[in-house]
């Protein structure tokens, strides 16, 4: 395989990439078209739309031939009953070879001239889902292909909790044998944005998240600090404190504030580590965007939850879901 183009759509944006050699994206594509849209007005028209653009723009940024690319691989919400091709969730335990053995190739000619492979979901092993139960029920779309890129670049032999924040933060328990055992998932970026933008609090940091040069570890962890003792309400509240008399200016408000909502964070995997059966050796791995990855590290190293917590990225020039759909494909076109 030379060349493939990896489709990840999600709940607001679809994102397209023209992969050679697994190493190299040749073009990319990003469009704020996700499966919202579908669920906004009813139909996946935009989602088609968006999917069938972002290959032409890629294919004409690279100067390649539809004839030239080796397969189209897709995967996040894409394969949710909002998206192109609904895909029942794999149950975990699941390995790379069970996702690349239920991918389902289907045809769309409306959107693209080669048949598309989409690529199944992951979900918990829960027997019954019920009021007492769905704590420990989550599930994946798209996080799977991130979590595949970033084993490969880990040493083989020890379990990891991989973990990837954005508007969701997800935690992604892998055993020694490379199986992912389950996932966690918390609305901690939502929750951030929602403090940030459309509370009281939105004078303290005028509205804006931490940059990565405007990162303060010492801020962030005394934000933390205050919602272990008090929770996330009350340590919320004193970003406002802190800045009306003069302790911390909006930077620094929003710093603290980052750190108090990812304490939330370290509440829910303290209660649900053993369900996803996460071993006492096991190291953390965190991804994403500098000021959310260090922060998740400088947290859950106060939290001494891990014997190591390290920050890692992607190993090539390309996205993490763009190389974990290039490495799903080469484990399918093996076997067909």
């Amino acid at each position: 395989m030379r060349h493939l183009i990896a489709v990840d759509a999600g709940t607001s944006r679809t994102r397209v990439c023209l992969v050679e050699d697994g190493k190299r994206c040749l073009a990319q594509f990003q469009s704020d078209v996700g499966v919202r849209n579908t669920a906004i007005h009813g139909t996946n028209d935009e989602l088609k739309e968006a999917v069938r653009q972002g290959i032409k723009q890629v294919l004409q940024k690279s100067g390649l031939s539809i004839q030239q690319v080796d397969a189209v691989f897709a995967g996040g919400m894409i394969t949710s009953n909002m998206g192109l091709v609904e895909i029942p969730h794999l149950q975990a335990p699941v390995k790379i070879d069970d996702l690349a053995a239920n991918v389902k190739v289907v045809r769309l000619p409306e959107v693209c001239d080669l048949p598309i492979h989409f690529v199944p979901g992951v979900k918990n092993s829960v027997p019954c889902v019920n009021l007492q139960s769905c704590g420990e029920m989550d599930m994946m779309r798209g996080e799977e292909l991130e979590t595949v890129a970033l084993l490969s670049t880990l040493p083989v032999g020890k379990g990891y909790l991989v973990v990837l924040p954005g508007s969701h933060t997800k935690f992604v328990a892998v055993d020694k044998n490379g199986t992912i055992t389950g996932c966690l998932t918390t609305i901690s970026g939502e929750m951030l944005a929602a403090l940030t933008h459309d509370t009281v609090l939105a004078d303290a940091v005028q509205g804006r998240f931490v940059e990565a040069e405007q990162y303060c570890r010492e801020l962030v962890l005394a934000g933390y600090d205050e919602a272990t003792r008090n929770g996330l309400g009350r340590a919320a509240f004193s970003v406002r404190i802190l800045t009306q008399f003069g302790v911390l200016d909006s930077i620094g408000a929003a710093n603290y504030l980052l750190g108090a909502v990812f304490q939330e964070d370290v509440v829910a995997l303290k209660s649900l580590k053993e369900h996803l059966g996460i071993g006492s050796d096991w190291e953390m791995v965190v991804s994403g965007k500098f000021s959310l990855q260090q922060a998740l590290k400088d947290i859950f190293v106060r939290s001494q939850l891990f014997p190591e917590v390290r920050a890692v990225m992607s190993p090539v020039d390309l996205s993490l879901s763009a190389l974990g759909a290039w490495q799903v494909a080469q484990k399918f076109l093996e076997n067909h």
